[in-house]
Parts: structure tokens; C-alpha cells; sequence
């Protein structure tokens, strides 16, 4: 962030070291995504939060009724039913072995009493089905850094293993499975089994997702311990999310059912009632292409891109990596802009197609999906053959106050992730809030929302996670796919030799190379299914009023998907209170 306070003195070379280092910092504190990196300086980072927080739960606790003013006396039996630690995801795993430090080495209580003790307070959230995500930590880095962490760690491992050989006598590789410490050429520390062995609870984002982590992920421990696994469904706030970032829409509903969606999204199931009412669909519409008008004239000026507002909005927004899948996008973009070159006195419905999202600063896949996606614009935008029938543009530096401008205006939503890859999602829920339909398959909260709205109010096509697996034991070739379908044989041909790149005609040989021999997940598998399904969102486009009657229905189906919700279950099912009785005083306002 650059100092107003410096640039207004005057003094600017500061402001811009300032700068500099602030996004030096942030450079460091946001890796790679794709795989973990054991990089010690982000165990000092993790540790350095955990140990922060931990010391000032204590504090509060220890100042407050809860615990005995006398730190030597503190009793800390009430200390799970006063505090709850959510692990969100492994990085603030390092809370179950610094609470054990804390009360067994610093509070002297035995150690049985401070397992209890921490498996009763910390519940871990997992966030991924990724293996390659997880944190594994080198025990030589814990040696150098946390040697006490290690003992401890060790001790817990031990203990666990010592039970799990009780329950599956002589099942040495089921002991080695379950294990926190993983053998091999580096011992390794598996942050997510410590999560799971020290937590009373542990529990996915979506039911598609918290299934995978019972019958795939931790299937072991669920075998073990079924009673501990749960699903917590995302959700998203209405006040940000529709009120905020869409008052047009939000207007327009509380006219029909009154305001108390505002505070309970199921209310929107009123909707369905006026799903028939002419003056509704109207006044949805209008909202929505006052949205898009409005989107337009941001973009023009700050891409110089002229958009056709009664263009369909295609929107694909989210973290640029390969399982989701945004390569498919670009396949279905040059099969579009190859159609339409092929037969331009074919009547075609017009798509503004934008994809947005960052990349991790050292993923090089996700850097060249960037690439091509600029590169496909650069060639489309520029096609007078074209015009207006079709633009490509890469939504930069996309972030929440930019979300709250594009989620409104869209049409279509792309959810394509493959089958059993995507925990959950919550762009996804924004968009069907916001009257667009989805496009997506069946994988995280894609499942619900089908549910909720019906499979026939989205546009789901695709492979399912038993179709991947089955694939996956057949084996999947991309070459089989290649040499069958005339369409994505041009599009891959056409990436290979530099139609897209002129001047670097062997700029995306990565890309091409990754798909053909490398792609864990799949594009290729469902393509055609994608782009028939891109047939059937043409042909309702092509239709307005039973397109906005299809968003009505959605949008009242979005209930479930509220934040509030999602906060309610958590409180009541894992945290052990109800919402309506939490009263938490500001930390600076001392108690008596």
C-alpha cells in the first residue's frame, strides 16, 4: 500500500521503498498454491500466528470467570467449553502440539488430562482433496526450529499408533497410513493427520466433498473414528453478496417478499410464486441488463474493449490452476471463434467471454493458462470477421471489490472443475445469488445447487467422480480424444503451431505438451460433453423469458447457501453453543 502520508510531504522515495517492501512481504506470504513448499520461513510465519493467538485465547481466558485470576491456580477444565480452535485447513495445525506445550510443560498438568483438554477444543476443517496441498513438513526443519514440538509430536504419534495397533492387530499398513510421521528418503511430518488425531471433530465444505474425505482422503481414520467426520456446507453473506454489490436486485425482491431474506436467505423460496409473473421477469431482467450496462462502460474504459451489452456474459472467475479447468474454457473459445470463422452468415449468439483469477507467483502452469488466455483475445479481439459476435478478455488483478462488479452483470457462470477435485466453492453460490445459471459439473457445492434449484435449471454435463475413477482405472490417453474429435484436433493443432502466438510460435508447446501426456485432470475426457452442453445454453439464451424465469428459480433456491446458515451449524455441531447466546465483548473492553 503506498504511504499518502509520505507522497503528501513529499518525501515519494520513500513511499515507494515502503511499497517495495510491503510487497516483498507479501510475496513471501503467499506461495505457491498448487504444491506445498516446505519453506522455513513459512513455518516460522505459521508458528509465529499460532503462538500469538494461543497466548492471547490463554490470556483471556486466564482474565476471564472462566479461569482463576491466580495463574497458578487456573483450572482449566472449562477450557474446551469456553474456547473452540476451527483448523482452517493444515496451516494452523501447529496449534495442537503448542496448546499440549502450554499445558503440559508451562501449566504442569499430565499429560492425559491436556490431550483431553486439546482434542476437545481445536476441530479441524479440511479444505482440499489434493494430496500434493497438504502440508508435509521435513522433521529436519522441526529439528532445527521447534525440537520441542517434535518430542511432543512424536509422543502424539506414538500414543495414536499405539491405539490404532490395538483395534487392527498386525495391520502394519494400515500403521503406516495412519502414521503423522511419514518414512522415507526425507521423514516427513503429515500436518493433516496431526489435524485429524487431535481434533474432536473434523469436517469438509460441501456433502460431494466431505464424502471424498471419508471414503478417499482419510479413509482410515473414518474407519476408526466415523463418529468425528461431519460436512459443513460453504456459504456466503446475502449483505455483501446481493444487498451490497446488487441493491438493483435486491430492490426488486424485497418489492415481492418483503426484507427479512436479509437475515434468513430461505426466505427467498417465496420467489418460486412469482416465477410466472410477467411484470417479475421483467423487472429481473431489466435489473440484470442495467448490470451488464454498467459493466460494459467499466470495461470499455478500462480495457478499451467495445462490448456488446446484449452480448451473453460469460464469466469464469476464479484461482487460475489446472484442475480447474480453465484450459477448457479456452478449448471451447477457439472451437466458438473456429465455428464462426468457418460459417459467418451463421447466425450466432453473441459472448463476451471473461475469465479472471491470479496465479500463484511460481506456478508456471497457471502463469501460461494466463498467457493463452490474453494471446486467444488478442487474436479474437482483433478479427473484423467477428466483430462483436465474440470477445475474449482476461479480467486482471482480480480481487473482492472487482468480484462485486462482474458477479452482478454475469450470465453465465463456469463451475468446471473435475469431478472430485473442487472441496466446495463459493464463486459459484455468489453467481446463482445474482441471477446468473451455472455451468459446471458435478463436483462440490455444484451438487447442492442442483439440488436445491433442480439439475434442470443449471446446465450440467460432464463426467461424475465415478466416471473419473473408472477412467482412472482404464487410464486415461488424450491422444484417443485427439484423433476422434475433428474439433479438438484444430484447436490443439492450432495452439502447437503459433496460430494464437505468431511471434512466439512455440509459446504454448507447454501447454500443448501438459494436455497430451501430463493432465491429471482430464479436459479432454470432457470436451465434447462441455461443448454440447454450450449448445443448450445457446439455444436458451436465445429465448429471454424462459432464461430469466430458469435465474428466478435459481436465485430462490439459493437459501441454503447463506453464511449464516453455514455459522449456525458450525456453532451448534462442532463448537457446542447457539449463535443467539454468544455475547463477546471487544478485546479492549476488560471484563469483571
Amino acid at each position: 500500500m503506498l504511504s499518502l502520508s509520505s507522497v503528501n510531504v513529499g518525501d515519494y522515495i520513500e513511499a515507494v521503498l515502503d511499497r517495495n517492501l510491503a510487497e516483498n512481504i507479501s510475496r513471501v506470504l503467499y506461495p505457491n498454491d498448487n504444491f506445498f513448499e516446505g519453506k522455513e520461513l513459512r513455518l516460522k510465519q505459521e508458528y509465529f500466528v499460532v503462538a500469538a493467538t494461543l497466548q492471547d485465547i490463554i490470556r483471556r481466558f486466564k482474565s476471564s470467570n472462566f479461569g482463576s485470576r491466580d495463574p497458578v491456580r487456573t483450572c482449566f477444565e472449562t477450557f474446551p467449553d469456553k474456547v473452540a480452535i476451527q483448523l482452517n485447513d493444515t496451516h494452523p495445525a501447529l496449534s495442537i502440539p503448542e496448546l499440549m506445550r502450554i499445558l503440559v510443560d508451562m501449566e504442569k498438568m499430565e499429560w492425559e488430562k491436556a490431550w483431553e483438554i486439546t482434542k476437545r477444543t481445536c476441530a479441524y476443517t479440511n479444505h482440499t482433496v489434493l494430496p500434493e496441498a497438504l502440508e508435509r513438513w521435513p522433521v529436519s526443519m522441526f529439528e532445527k526450529l521447534l525440537p520441542r514440538h517434535l518430542e511432543i509430536i512424536y509422543t502424539i504419534n506414538q500414543r495414536h499408533l499405539d491405539h490404532v495397533a490395538a483395534l487392527y492387530p498386525g495391520d502394519l499398513d494400515r500403521l503406516r497410513r495412519m502414521s503423522v510421521i511419514e518414512e522415507g528418503d526425507c521423514k516427513r511430518i503429515n500436518m493433516a493427520h496431526l489435524c485429524v488425531i487431535g481434533s474432536h471433530a473434523v469436517n469438509g465444505v460441501a456433502r460431494i466433498h466431505s464424502e471424498i474425505v471419508k471414503n478417499s482422503v482419510f479413509k482410515d481414520f473414518y474407519e476408526m473414528e466415523p463418529e468425528k467426520f461431519q460436512n459443513k456446507t460453504n456459504g456466503i453473506t446475502p449483505r455483501r453478496w446481493l444487498l451490497l454489490c446488487n441493491p438493483g436486485l435486491a430492490g426488486v425482491i424485497a418489492e415481492k417478499i418483503g426484507e427479512d431474506f436479509v437475515t434468513d436467505l430461505s426466505q427467498l423460496k417465496k420467489l418460486l410464486d412469482f416465477v410466472n409473473d410477467e411484470v417479475f421477469i421483467r423487472d429481473v431482467a431489466k435489473v440484470k441488463q442495467e448490470n451488464k450496462l454498467k459493466f460494459s462502460a467499466y470495461l470499455e474504459e478500462k480495457y478499451k474493449v467495445k462490448i456488446n451489452p446484449s452480448s451473453m456474459f460469460d464469466v469464469h472467475v476464479k484461482r487460475i490452476h489446472e484442475y480447474k479447468r480453465q484450459l477448457l474454457n479456452c478449448l471451447h473459445i477457439i472451437t466458438l471463434y473456429n465455428r464462426m470463422r468457418k460459417d459467418p452468415s451463421k447466425s450466432f449468439v453473441p459472448r463476451t467471454v471473461m475469465i479472471g483469477g491470479k496465479a500463484a507467483p511460481g506456478y508456471h502452469m497457471a502463469k501460461m493458462i494466463i498467457k493463452l488466455i490474453t494471446s486467444i483475445g488478442d487474436v479474437i479481439n482483433n478479427d473484423p470477421y467477428i466483430g462483436d459476435k465474440l470477445k475474449v478478455i482476461f479480467l486482471e488483478n482480480y480481487r473482492v471489490s472487482f468480484a462485486e462488479k462482474v458477479i452482478p452483470a454475469a450470465d453465465l457462470s463456469q463451475q468446471i472443475s473435475t469431478a472430485g477435485t473442487e472441496a466446495s466453492g463459493t464463486g459459484n453460490m455468489k453467481f446463482m445469488l445474482n441471477g446468473a445459471l451455472t455451468i459446471g459439473t458435478m463436483d462440490g457445492a455444484n451438487v447442492e445447487m442442483a439440488e436445491e434449484a433442480g439439475e434442470e435449471n443449471l446446465f450440467i454435463f460432464g463426467m461424475r467422480v465415478e466416471d473419473v475413477e473408472e477412467l482412472d482405472k482404464r487410464g486415461y490417453n488424450a491422444r484417443e480424444y485427439y484423433e476422434r474429435i475433428p474439433e479438438l484436433r484444430q484447436a490443439i493443432d492450432q495452439l502447437s503451431s503459433g496460430f494464437f502466438s505468431p511471434r512466439d510460435p512455440g509459446c504454448f508447446r507447454d501447454v500443448v505438451n501438459m494436455l497430451m501426456n501430463h493432465d491429471r485432470f482430464k479436459v479432454f475426457a470432457d470436451y465434447q460433453a462441455y461443448m454440447e452442453c454450450q449448445g443448450r445454453v445457446d439455444q436458451l439464451y436465445r429465448k429471454p423469458r424462459e432464461w430469466t424465469k430458469k435465474v428466478i428459480k435459481n436465485i430462490a433456491s439459493s437459501g441454503k447457501f447463506s453464511s449464516d446458515r453455514t455459522i449456525t451449524e458450525y456453532s451448534r455441531e462442532i463448537w457446542g453453543v447457539e449463535p443467539s447466546a454468544v455475547k463477546i465483548p471487544p478485546p479492549n473492553i476488560p471484563r469483571d
